[in-house]
C-alpha cells in the first residue's frame, strides 16, 4: 500500500464489524493502519444483542469516529427474533443511533426461518421510518424476497444502503429506483465477483465503499482477514471501473455515504 497516495484520502468504511472477536488481540492497531489509509469514520452494523456491549465499548474508544446501528441480522432470526426486536427498539428510545442495520434476509444457510426474517425485516423498516433512520440491507440469495418486502414500505421515507451487493445489473437498478446506494466491498476485486463487470454502467452517486471486515477480505487478502484499512484496495478497483483517479472515488463516494447518514456529524480533521 502506498500511504504517501492513500493518505490524503478521505474515506468512509460505511460498514465493518470492528468490534468483533477477531479483533480483540490488535484492534489498536488495525486502527492505526486504518488512520493512516485515510479511513476516518466506520459505520457500524448490530448483529443481535450478544454484541451490544462491544458494540459500546468501541465507540468510547472511538467516539468521534465510531458510528453505531442497532437492529438484528437475518442470520440471527430464530425462535426468540421477537424479544430481539424488543431489545433493538429499547435502544432506539435510549440513545441515537446512524442506521438500521443490518437487516434484510438470507436464504444461503438454511430458509426455517423464512417468515420470520420477512416479519422482523418489516417491522425494523417501520423502526426506521418512526425514528426518521436509513437501513441497511443484508441480502444474500434473496433478492426477490428482499424487493417484495421493500416494495410494501416504497416511499420517500425508505432509503439506505444494499450491503454487500452483489446482484446483477437489473437488480442494482431496481434498488436504485427504491432508493438505495449500493455499498461495495472486497467482491468488487474478485475475479468471480462479477460486480465489476457492469459497475460503470452505474452512476457514481449511488456508490458507496465498505469493508465488511473482518470478512470478505479484497484481493491480495482473500482469505484472510479483513480490515478497514484494505478500503483503499476496494476505491482502487473501482477507481479502475470508472477510469477516474482514487481520490475522485474518495471524495463522491465519501459525499454519497454522508448524503445517507445525514444525522451524524462527521468532522475528517479528527
Amino acid at each position: 500500500m502506498n500511504l504517501k497516495k492513500t493518505i490524503k484520502m478521505q474515506l468512509i468504511d460505511t460498514h465493518t464489524h470492528l468490534y468483533v472477536e477477531a479483533f480483540d488481540e490488535d484492534l489498536s492497531l488495525v486502527m492505526e493502519r486504518a488512520f493512516a489509509s485515510g479511513i476516518k469514520h466506520f459505520f457500524i452494523p448490530a448483529i443481535d444483542s450478544t454484541y451490544k456491549d462491544r458494540m459500546y465499548a468501541l465507540e468510547a474508544s472511538y467516539p468521534d469516529q465510531i458510528h453505531l446501528m442497532a437492529g438484528l441480522h437475518p442470520t440471527h432470526v430464530k425462535e426468540n427474533y421477537e424479544v430481539e426486536l424488543d431489545l433493538v427498539e429499547a435502544q432506539l428510545k435510549e440513545r441515537k443511533f446512524c442506521a438500521i442495520g443490518e437487516i434484510g434476509m438470507d436464504l444461503y444457510w438454511e430458509k426455517d426461518f423464512i417468515k420470520e426474517q420477512q416479519t422482523a425485516f418489516s417491522i425494523q423498516i417501520t423502526l426506521a421510518k418512526q425514528y426518521g433512520l436509513p437501513i441497511v440491507i443484508h441480502c444474500r440469495e434473496a433478492f426477490d424476497e428482499v424487493f417484495e418486502v421493500l416494495e410494501q414500505h416504497r416511499g420517500v421515507d425508505l432509503f439506505g444502503i444494499f450491503h454487500c451487493f452483489t446482484g446483477t445489473l437489473e437488480q442494482a437498478k431496481r434498488a436504485i429506483a427504491l432508493n438505495f446506494k449500493l455499498g461495495i466491498g472486497g467482491v468488487v476485486t474478485f475475479k468471480n465477483g462479477k460486480i465489476d463487470q457492469f459497475l460503470k454502467e452505474i452512476p457514481i452517486e449511488f456508490i458507496v465503499l465498505e469493508t465488511d471486515a473482518p470478512y470478505l477480505a479484497p484481493v491480495p487478502h482473500r482469505g484472510k482477514r479483513n480490515e478497514s484499512s484494505y478500503l483503499t484496495l476496494v476505491a482502487e478497483k473501482v477507481a479502475s471501473c470508472y477510469a477516474v483517479s482514487v481520490d475522485v472515488i474518495a471524495q463522491r463516494t465519501s459525499e454519497n455515504a454522508l448524503s445517507i447518514f445525514k444525522n451524524q456529524k462527521i468532522n475528517f480533521k479528527k
